[in-house]
């Protein structure tokens, strides 16, 4: 049977946590330079919100019309395939507990760890693993991809290969795509009609709005439908709604975008290489970082107003996202001094 969030242990640390910065750094100048969230920094401009979007219930309409732009911009086959809630977070736990009452649940890591938290918390005996071949034998299988904090890239014919296996034992493949909009990699969400396969879409990574809460599972429309059941009338507010239909109909700014944030990493990667610090991997939006003196680079730039997102259970690792126009000279700057 489910277990609950006291039997799994306490919060999972992320980033984004300003308060925790300034607790273990209390000296560190002001503003801080917020690089531990894959976030970009650079927000939709969308245009002024309609008078009534907070005193009125979401308009039911306007949530159909965003599942119908949703699913052109994320080629998906259709509005009805698309179930949208408020950020991919709340939607992990109901995922889960598609299946029933647990089993095995495998997990492609390192990873996002709310995954495993979700899948626990739903009463699935979870592993965690880098060997691809190893999600075969799960009931439920879960691949972020491009991965967080890596970017690991799974082919599509891997996944769709896996959701093959998945479907014919009554299993559910469920590929995390939150940052396939900067990514090389080839999205699965035209082949959920399948089966045993749903996919995830973040909202605000990409565009630069985390605090929106928006987010998308993409699956066959019964599922589609058991999930908004579950998530209930008015899932997504309405300023979610106005800013999501106008930015994900808005492919000459996604493109300008994605070139952005391009030019961005290949200036970052300069800085970090120029200062004696291996890149490993990562995306557009984030880099990863393996490394001996990961930590010590955590406190040092710490030490100076600069946030990183660093991992406790794997101390070699830290994951590094971009500043925005105001931050690259202090971060040069204490680079230069690492």
């Amino acid at each position: 049977m489910p277990v609950t969030a006291s039997e799994i242990g306490g919060p999972i640390a992320h980033g984004g946590n300003l308060s925790r910065a300034r607790a273990l750094f209390p000296h560190a100048p002001e503003p801080w330079i917020d690089l531990s969230t894959g976030i970009n920094p650079y927000s939709y401009p969308h245009s002024p919100l309609p008078d009534n979007a907070f005193a009125r219930l979401p308009d039911p309409a306007l949530a159909e019309r965003l599942k119908a732009i949703a699913a052109e911009a994320y080629g998906a086959p259709s509005a009805a395939h698309m179930a949208a809630g408020p950020g991919t977070q709340i939607l992990l736990p109901i995922l889960a507990s598609l299946l029933g009452q647990g089993g095995k649940a495998t997990i492609l890591s390192p990873t996002y760890a709310e995954h495993a938290r979700a899948a626990r918390m739903a009463g699935f005996e979870v592993t965690e693993t880098d060997d691809l071949d190893r999600l075969a034998s799960a009931d439920l299988a879960v691949i972020v991809n491009p991965n967080n904090p890596t970017g690991r890239i799974v082919s599509k014919s891997d996944l769709l290969a896996l959701a093959a296996i998945m479907r014919a034992k009554g299993g559910l493949l469920v590929v995390d795509e939150a940052f396939v909009d900067v990514s090389e990699a080839a999205s699965a969400a035209d082949a959920v009609d399948a089966g045993g396969l749903i996919v995830l879409r973040s909202f605000g990574k990409f565009y630069g709005m985390a605090g929106l809460r928006l987010g998308f599972a993409i699956s066959r429309p019964d599922i589609a439908r058991r999930i908004e059941g579950q998530l209930g009338p008015w899932a997504v507010s309405g300023p979610a709604l106005h800013i999501a239909s106008e930015a994900l109909a808005d492919g000459r700014w996604q493109a300008m975008m994605r070139q952005r944030l391009r030019d961005d990493a290949t200036n970052l990667d300069i800085l970090l290489i120029g200062a004696g610090i291996p890149v490993f991997g990562g995306t557009s939006l984030f880099r990863f970082v393996r490394d001996a003196r990961a930590q010590a680079i955590f406190r040092h730039l710490g030490e100076r107003g600069i946030v990183t997102r660093r991992f406790e259970e794997r101390p070699d690792d830290l994951r590094i996202g971009l500043p925005d126009k105001n931050g690259w000279r202090r971060l040069e700057d204490a680079l230069k001094t690492i």
